[in-house]
């Protein structure tokens, strides 16, 4: 099946596959353990029950997604050792303890508290547990910092030198850290991780207000996800464009394969909507453009010139269809969920919020596209940085490591198979859970781990509660 695939292509192939699953996992988690200290904030601060009944269900499906991002996350670390040794040896004095760091104080700090925020509010008391639910979504947010500082550092790279052995070495951590493009793609990320939670979050009140409209909890959570929605939808489009404005400044070829852009254009250039890029002839068929509106995104001029890729070397060229597509799929879908923000900030105001069937079937259709938007954004970003792992200064074809293709292939293939099967069964779960209703959770006293001794006792209880109620009825039935 891959006879015709070089080891470098298989090892991409693998490592967007893994990532890809993975990063679905974290784009859910950090916004769920984000909308769980708010839960549970509310209820501490109105003891309104709606509020725990809502962090009771959520923190099972954010436990399930939050295990399997962890699970897909050690699986792509190995792959730096096996299919890309050569990138680790040359970027692993700068990236490798950046890594470290995520781990140590993120990933800890998660796994610490985790425990606690999942099982210990009847055990350690609510301040504590309180605490324990704010470190865990501090530290989702950690990890996200951390790598996304590797992520823009390999295509921004900054505060290094290179030794005699063609090593990146550090010279200035802050630099390094807070190397130009990561403010923009950490703001882009945490915002897109917040709006797909709110889609999920709206997806499932509006399908358990479809079966139930005068369900408390499921109004609740569609009404802070609706409003979580006109947040941060429309600030995810202002970040976009400066993170873009960004993007042009450093990767200037990367906006070009976006915008399709073959041709320089020095008196202004077209906003090319849809079209079908053609390498072979550089050029965009059948393109649907609105003349200078591109300048006018990119440079805030009409006539503002615009180099294309026709200054860029062939081999430096990004793969410009991948690109322009996954581009365009993002963007559609950011301006979907403007679209579907704006619809229920209207309905909203016309006290109607609950009422518009039509609106429930949109949110529930939307549910799933913030992640389809995150994992089209990854593919820009990646595929847009081609051919380098390190931009302009380190090229894919020299990070592999020396490893024959049928090896990969052997590998890939068994990550398919076993992805598909341990994580097909834990989003089936997660979906299992997502279908019930919230008050299913309820407020269990005993919810988390029981002791053996602790369920005898709670079975004794109701065999004696049972029996002394079907005396009274006996009695009853006497008089």
């Amino acid at each position: 099946m891959f006879e015709s695939f070089t080891a470098e292509t298989l090892a991409r192939i693998q490592f967007a596959f893994t990532v890809s699953f993975h990063i679905i996992f974290p784009a859910f988690s950090i916004g769920l353990a984000s909308y769980l200290a708010v839960l549970n904030g509310l209820w501490l601060k109105t003891h309104d029950k709606t509020y725990l009944f809502l962090f009771n269900y959520w923190k099972k499906i954010f436990a399930v997604a939050f295990g399997m991002g962890v699970v897909s996350g050690i699986v792509m670390s190995y792959q730096f050792g096996t299919n890309w040794s050569v990138f680790s040896d040359k970027t692993g004095p700068v990236l490798g303890p950046l890594m470290a760091y995520e781990v140590l104080s993120a990933f800890f700090l998660e796994a610490g508290f985790l425990g606690i925020a999942l099982f210990g509010r009847e055990r350690v008391g609510d301040k504590l547990h309180m605490f324990a639910v704010s470190m865990v979504a501090f530290g989702t947010l950690m990890s996200a910092t951390w790598i996304l500082s590797v992520n823009s550092w390999m295509q921004t790279p900054a505060g290094y030198s290179i030794n005699e052995l063609g090593q990146f070495v550090p010279e200035d951590w802050w630099q390094i850290v807070f190397n130009p493009s990561f403010p923009y793609r950490l703001v882009h990320m945490v915002v897109a991780a917040f709006l797909t939670t709110a889609l999920v979050v709206g997806a499932v009140g509006a399908l358990h207000l479809l079966r139930r409209k005068t369900d408390v909890a499921a109004r609740r959570m569609f009404s802070m996800a609706m409003g979580m929605l006109i947040i941060a939808a429309p600030l995810q489009i202002v970040v976009g464009d400066f993170h873009g404005l960004n993007t042009l400044e450093h990767q200037p070829a990367k906006v070009m394969a976006m915008e399709g852009h073959y041709d320089s254009h020095p008196e202004g250039a077209p906003l090319i909507l849809f079209g079908i890029p053609n390498p072979e002839q550089k050029r965009i068929d059948y393109a649907i453009q609105i003349p200078k509106v591109s300048s006018l995104i990119l440079k805030h001029d009409l006539n503002a010139p615009l180099a294309g890729l026709d200054t860029i070397a062939d081999e430096d060229e990004p793969p410009v269809a991948i690109v322009f597509w996954s581009f365009r799929i993002m963007i559609s879908l950011g301006f979907a969920m403007l679209g579907l923000a704006v619809w229920s900030f209207w309905r909203r105001m016309r006290g109607k919020l609950y009422d518009d069937d039509w609106l429930k079937r949109a949110a529930i259709v939307m549910g799933p596209m913030g992640f389809v938007a995150v994992l089209a954004g990854w593919v820009t970003t990646e595929v847009g940085r081609q051919p380098f792992t390190v931009y302009g200064l380190l090229r894919t074809s020299d990070s592999l490591a020396p490893i024959a293709a049928p090896a990969v292939a052997v590998s890939l293939i068994a990550f398919i198979v076993v992805y598909f099967f341990v994580f097909g069964a834990g989003t089936y779960y997660i979906l299992r859970l997502m279908n019930k209703l919230p008050e299913a959770s309820g407020v269990d006293m005993n919810d988390g781990p029981i002791r053996t001794a602790e369920k005898q006792i709670i079975e004794t209880i109701d065999i004696t509660h049972a029996d002394h109620k079907s005396d009274g009825q006996g009695d009853n039935h006497g008089i």
